[in-house]
């Protein structure tokens, strides 16, 4: 089915290798996940250009952030949103619940974000995402949870989604509502919890991945976080980091399509 076919694209890594803190776990690598290691991951999401800047889908940029922090070669296939929309055949072979993300490593697909970002942490050693003491790594998957249940399949989409649509067709309640659902439950527990610290878990983990997306999409919405002395830096921060160009607003299709294998 030829309208059914992604659209892929090659482009550009931000990839910074960082001297993590020993607080953070270096996981062990099978052989197996060693001669993977090398490979070309495709990860299939929604991502559409409009006069405003390039719109992502959420869950589709947290595993490109977590592919860019762990400098991992990878491509971005782009599924036309109808087709998740339609939840046709070829994207249920995928993603049972048909949505996006998916990766293809080889002849191994991953499906649902979370899990696909806890794969690729324990694929490559490199920028490890999660601490080493078992109460440590509980509390950062905690967070992740939060920022995944609480605002990113909560909140967010009740901003984002009408984004997606033209301006006279927004349903504006909807966003307003969302807005003021950041801003009384969201952003309050996110400025206590970042009172000592710069990211949520300490070091930048995959508790801070489900919030890359949250910073993007308010980087489009615009909402006022002034308020919150702690969150406008954390999100500051966010936006700082190398692996955010591969989701920012700003860049092109063509200019956050993944990295190619140097030849």
């Amino acid at each position: 089915m030829p309208e059914a076919k992604p659209v892929g694209f090659w482009g550009v890594s931000f990839c910074k290798k960082e001297n993590r803190s020993p607080k953070i776990a270096r996981m062990a690598i099978s052989g197996q996940e060693l001669a993977r290691g090398n490979s070309m991951i495709t990860v299939y999401t929604m991502e559409r250009e409009y006069p405003y800047g390039t719109l992502r889908s959420t869950n589709g940029s947290k595993t490109k952030v977590v592919l860019e922090e762990k400098c991992l070669d990878y491509r971005v296939e782009r599924v036309r949103m109808g087709n998740i929309f339609k939840k046709i055949p070829e994207v249920l072979a995928k993603h049972p619940l048909g949505k996006v993300p998916w990766i293809d490593d080889d002849d191994f697909t991953v499906y649902d974000s979370t899990v696909i970002n806890e794969y690729l942490n324990e694929k490559s050693p490199t920028n490890p995402l999660l601490p080493i003491k078992a109460a440590a790594r509980a509390h950062a998957r905690a967070l992740e949870n939060y920022g995944d249940e609480g605002v990113l399949s909560k909140y967010l989409p009740m901003i984002w989604v009408p984004w997606w649509s033209p301006e006279d067709q927004r349903d504006q309640e909807s966003m307003q509502k969302g807005r003021d659902g950041l801003s009384n439950d969201i952003l309050p527990f996110l400025e206590a919890t970042l009172a000592s610290r710069e990211y949520l878990a300490g070091d930048f983990s995959l508790a801070d991945v489900p919030m890359m997306a949250v910073a993007m999409v308010l980087q489009v919405d615009g909402l006022d976080t002034s308020a919150f002395e702690n969150v406008s830096g954390y999100f500051a921060r966010l936006r700082a980091r190398p692996s955010y160009r591969a989701i920012d607003p700003n860049p092109s299709l063509d200019d956050s399509a993944g990295s190619r294998l140097e030849q």
